[in-house]
């Protein structure tokens, strides 16, 4: 049930008619033996006629011999991997009051629940479903789940609170999920509830044992809840254990040459979250991985990255093996399971715009930050896209980092002062992290690799740190700072 709900939640009924039809149709959930997520509210719908649903973006169709439908918003406040889930189920219900038909929701989509015989299962007439251990997409028999056990098993495991808050396009722009400190820590919380399922499906849960509520009640009650829940989350967790991101600097570039895609898979080995990899463009504004304007230091060629077009510079590089461009990059990462920070040199709009389409074509958005020391660089790509996370990057001690980040609505900050002082965690003052946080802006860290200084980098309660070394920020505890 509820876990110490928050007032507000509504739980009026409107029409006692559709209530005791939608609690008695509701159906029984199978969950993994070890699941530790069960529902708490649903908000249902009755249909009547055909008509669009107001919490999942399909119609309601009435198919033959269907006397309505009934359509349950079902409430998690956690899936293994974010901060709220809403799971849909749609039961077509005939004129003689008996199940007629199911469909459910599956990662985004929905499927009717036919098993393998195509039968509709069913437990005393209702229906009979079978949730993702952690992720709660329906099915109608164990075999749908059993085929997305790899990926299952890795949400449930390594990638556990990688997501963050969580918002559908339901909540766009009324659930903020940007904000750095309320993603680091629901990741904090979820990682200490990984899991590895069992795929036995015997943890019966009646769907009847959560609160019944109109949908319109669940719905504008769902933005408190998750309100409720980040500053639950901040009172529960001590600065000094929030979960920090890991940030691979040029990937694992202690142990492979630096942007190569062997720094890439090191890093994702090492227990990287992100790599920060460097843009620059292309003579044909191509985006390019690489540090140096100048290709003499790691490849021996003469001129700038500037001067060629992409199939030149590859085919010059060729026998280094390891100039990438950056599709190639996020094509890589996304395999790996790792997130994109990106340290722009240089970028134009046509090569920006290009990085914006690939990774909307891979739905990889939440996964990358677009860094800059070019206030200028970041201010555009805000422009044309309001959603991207960006990060100000910046070498000054004595800055405003509030003023600067908020004049290009930066989400980060991230001050580069490795070589200002021999212990420059000491530089991040306390009334400094205080008004970082007060603007709700995150913070990111220069590339260490000394322990001592990466524990009380920790201790700080910054959100992010690279180094050339990322095992070392999965190795050294802030307690030990």
């Amino acid at each position: 049930m509820l876990d110490g709900a928050p007032a507000g939640l509504d739980r009026s009924i409107a029409s006692e008619v559709d209530h005791a039809l939608a609690r008695r149709q509701a159906p029984i959930i199978l969950f993994d033996a070890k699941e530790p997520f069960f529902p708490s509210v649903v908000g249902y719908t009755v249909f009547r006629g055909s008509a669009p649903s107001s919490s999942f973006p399909r119609d309601i169709h009435l198919s033959d011999g269907a006397a309505c439908v009934i359509e349950y918003a079902i409430w998690w406040d956690w899936d293994i991997q974010h901060l709220y889930e809403l799971e849909h189920v749609w039961v077509y219900v005939d004129g003689g009051g008996a199940v007629a038909d199911v469909e459910a929701s599956w990662h985004g989509k929905y499927n009717r629940m036919l098993d393998e015989r195509g039968r509709l299962p069913r437990r005393g007439g209702r229906p009979l479903l079978y949730s993702e251990p952690g992720k709660h997409a329906f099915a109608p028999s164990p075999q749908w789940l059993l085929e997305r056990k790899e990926r299952t098993m890795a949400s449930c495991g390594s990638q556990a609170g990688k997501m963050g808050v969580h918002v559908t396009p339901l909540y766009a722009g009324v659930i903020d999920q940007r904000k750095p400190l309320q993603n680091r820590l629901v990741h904090t919380w979820l990682e200490r509830r990984q899991f590895e399922p069992s795929y036995d499906f015997s943890n019966t849960f009646d769907l009847r044992d959560a609160v019944f509520v109109p949908w319109r009640s669940l719905r504008d009650w769902i933005p408190a809840r998750v309100a409720w829940w980040t500053e639950r989350l901040r009172a529960m967790i001590p600065t000094r254990e929030r979960r920090v991101l890991r940030i691979a600097h040029r990937g694992a570039s202690a142990y492979a040459e630096e942007n190569s895609p062997d720094s890439l898979r090191i890093a994702a080995e090492l227990g990287a979250d992100m790599v920060e990899i460097d843009i620059r463009v292309s003579a044909d504004d191509v985006p390019v991985v690489t540090h140096d304007s100048s290709l003499k230091r790691l490849y021996g060629i003469d001129g700038s990255v500037s001067d060629y077009d992409w199939e030149t510079l590859r085919r010059l590089t060729a026998a280094h093996g390891s100039l990438i461009n950056f599709d190639k990059a996020l094509l890589l990462c996304k395999e790996l399971g790792l997130g994109l920070y990106l340290d722009i040199k240089r970028l134009n709009m046509k090569a920006a715009r290009s990085i914006f389409a690939s990774v909307d074509t891979q739905h990889y958005g939440k996964n990358v930050i677009f860094g800059s020391f070019r206030p200028d660089t970041l201010a555009d790509i805000k422009s044309a896209r309001p959603d991207a996370q960006t990060s100000i990057l910046f070498n000054a001690v004595d800055i405003d980092p509030v003023k600067l980040a908020e004049s290009i609505r930066a989400d980060y900050v991230h001050p580069c002062w490795e070589n200002r002082a021999d212990q420059p965690h000491r530089l991040l003052r306390p009334e400094w992290i205080a008004a970082v946080r007060e603007a709700d802006l995150g913070i990111v860290c220069w590339h260490e690799e000394r322990p001592s200084e990466i524990a009380a980098l920790k201790a700080l309660g910054v959100d992010a740190i690279c180094s050339d070394k990322p095992e070392l920020l999965l190795k050294t505890s802030a307690n030990t700072g």
